[in-house]
């Protein structure tokens, strides 16, 4: 269970540049000519793979999509447009898809692209995409009449499809590469052959990923760079002296503390604006069969000892906004603003925990338990303010630090904790982000949690 608390600002575009260098991918404020040639450098965080076909982190994504292509594309209102299919047509009944895949494509080892590699891709995104298990559910069966057509066969309607089609959300991957196997599988995911604008060439773990442009591409002239390199760094002093000092140009993984001293930088230029696809929230996660917090009142009395105002302001420098339910408003048809959150309330919170039967000892502490969070800087600090403010209430918390595949293992497959920090992706739809959170047909070890 888990109690949802701002919009995270990981939900907002949030992106620091050199403005010279690359104008152009920091909005329209720096719209410039494309120039042909040179080289991007892009700084964060090191991701556990490069194909979001089973992990869709966004560190994941940010690569995959260079690489890797979806049926669809979009534009800045998330309108479908054409990609790997060039037209699509929707049955009356809303339950088949038809796709007319664009001719001529290859993949990066010389490869035709064909419908056969859309069936497959549609099958494992389903199988084991951490999404793809919810958007792609009611897909029963993909037809492939010819090389060039692929048809969606559905259960039942669902009107948010499309959306789910995008290259980093849904890639298409190499039937003729997947198929040998696990261990291709797994060498594909760190040494990705897709049919994107570019080509990898080199993963040097701890250091960064190199890609090049693809000469072959099906749009010709594009892309414009010659190279793409993403350098990592798990440090945010180390990923913000970076931009300031041109070793980089670009960079989503800014803390806000570097935002907010930089964005009046001479050679940077920093914006943030609502994601209205991964509409972010960060949460706190309770583990139900825990002694303390499987109790609704202690749970309830966690609610009132957060000060979200506060938090707001110390965590997030004002860029989130306190939430009083999974669904953001950013997610404008499905958002409800007359569900408010809950009240700091230090008094409710005391007498909740005391109506439970936990009690204070003669140290002031009613219990303790261990709090874990997803490894940014952000909700450590989240984490810590947590603590901070339950320890007010009599609940003694350890803060647990760990790199993101324990974190995950821990958290998700083996479901040993007490409570989390952590940030979700509600997405573009409540069926696909909500859902899969709250659905008691959804729960079990494993669960996306992205």
């Amino acid at each position: 269970m888990s109690l949802p608390f701002v919009v995270a600002p990981s939900s907002l575009r949030k992106a620091l540049c050199a403005a010279a260098a690359a104008g152009a991918l920091c909005g329209a404020t720096l719209a410039a000519p494309p120039q042909r040639g040179g080289t991007l450098t892009i700084v964060g965080a090191e991701p556990p793979a490069l194909v979001s076909l089973t992990n869709t982190t966004v560190g994941v994504r940010d690569i995959s999509a260079k690489v890797t292509e979806g049926l669809l594309g979009f534009d800045d209102q998330f309108n479908p447009r054409p990609l790997l299919a060039t037209a699509w047509t929707v049955s009356a009944d809303g339950k088949r898809y038809s796709f007319r895949l664009r001719p001529g494509v290859k993949w990066h080892d010389g490869q035709p692209f064909s419908s056969a590699d859309v069936a497959y891709s549609i099958q494992e995104l389903k199988r084991a995409n951490p999404r793809g298990r919810t958007s792609l559910a009611g897909v029963e069966r993909v037809e492939t009449p010819d090389p060039l057509t692929a048809v969606m066969v559905l259960s039942a309607p669902a009107p948010y499809l499309l959306r789910a089609l995008a290259a980093a959300e849904s890639p298409i991957v190499p039937k003729h590469v997947y198929e040998r196997g696990e261990a291709a599988a797994a060498q594909n995911a760190n040494a990705p052959v897709g049919t994107g604008p570019f080509r990898f060439k080199q993963w040097v773990r701890g250091s960064h990923v190199e890609l090049e442009r693809n000469p072959d591409y099906w749009d010709r002239g594009k892309p414009y760079l010659d190279r793409v390199i993403f350098r990592f760094s798990a440090d945010a002093a180390a990923i913000a002296a970076a931009l300031e000092t041109g070793a980089s140009d670009f960079s989503t993984s800014v803390s806000l503390a570097d935002v907010v001293r930089l964005q009046n930088h001479p050679r940077l230029h920093a914006e943030a604006q609502p994601s209205a696809y991964l509409n972010n929230i960060a949460v706190v996660e309770f583990n139900l069969k825990n002694e303390f917090f499987g109790h609704p009142q202690v749970r309830k009395a966690v609610a009132h000892a957060i000060d979200l105002s506060l938090l707001n302001k110390v965590a997030y420098h004002q860029f989130a906004q306190p939430l009083g339910s999974p669904v953001p408003p950013t997610l404008l048809p499905f958002h409800d603003p007359g569900l408010k959150p809950y009240k700091h309330d230090a008094a409710a919170a005391n007498a909740l925990l005391d109506a439970a039967g936990f009690k204070r000892g003669p140290d002031g502490k009613r219990f303790a338990a261990t709090i874990d969070y997803f490894p940014t800087p952000t909700l450590k600090q989240v984490a810590e303010y947590v603590k901070a403010a339950l320890a007010r209430v009599g609940i003694h918390l350890t803060v647990r630090s760990q790199d993101l595949g324990v974190f995950v293992q821990r958290i998700y497959a083996k479901r040993e904790f007490d409570l989390t920090v952590n940030g979700l992706g509600t997405l573009f739809d409540p069926t696909v982000g909500v859902q899969r959170l709250y659905a008691s047909k959804d729960a079990g070890k494993g669960i996306p949690w992205i």
